[in-house]
């Protein structure tokens, strides 16, 4: 065998893969994902999932560890879940923050008289401070994609990046 690679399956987590289609059960919920992936064999028992492959190239070698790295992430996820918090920067004109069912509304940006938007993924949840959002859930994929919209969503254009530091800024990852 050119690679393998074994993850251990924590207490409470249930791994179930089904054709190609890895289930993760934990006490936070449930996830799901597809790992299918030409010459890559996934295989599960109660304690490990191994992950292995018998080609000696180096693309399907390195998806065996990303396949190892998403199995990880989801069962921390469903045990511990993510957290992302996020700053709120400004310099003469305060940010206002909404938040609107599953996207954030950012008033008074560099004083624009237009509002911008930013998605926030389903299934993660955002509480909104005066100066702090914090983003939470179980799969990072969603949780980092959301925090990656409002960051986008306060990209500032056509202006000094040195003079203009506003924005909405990731802080700490959890």
């Amino acid at each position: 065998m050119a690679a393998i690679r074994k993850v251990r399956i924590p207490d409470g987590v249930k791994v179930l893969v089904d054709c190609s289609i890895m289930k993760v059960t934990g006490p936070k919920g449930q996830l799901e994902r597809d790992i299918r992936f030409p010459q890559v064999k996934v295989t599960t028992d109660s304690k490990e999932v191994v992950i292995s492959t018998e080609s000696k190239r180096k693309e399907i070698i390195a998806m065996v560890g990303t396949l190892e790295a998403h199995t990880k992430n989801m069962c921390r996820g469903v045990t511990a879940g993510f957290e992302y918090h996020m700053k709120v920067v400004y310099s003469h004109f305060p940010i206002q923050l909404k938040l609107q069912g599953n996207r954030l509304e950012i008033n008074n940006f560099l004083g624009e008289k237009k509002a911008r938007y930013a998605q926030i993924e389903p299934g993660v949840s955002a509480k909104v401070s005066a100066d702090e959002v914090v983003l939470t859930g179980i799969n990072r994929e969603l949780v980092g994609n959301s925090a990656a919209n409002i960051e986008h969503a306060t990209h500032i254009r056509n202006r000094d990046p040195r003079v203009f530091q506003d924005g909405i800024f990731i802080v700490q990852r959890g």
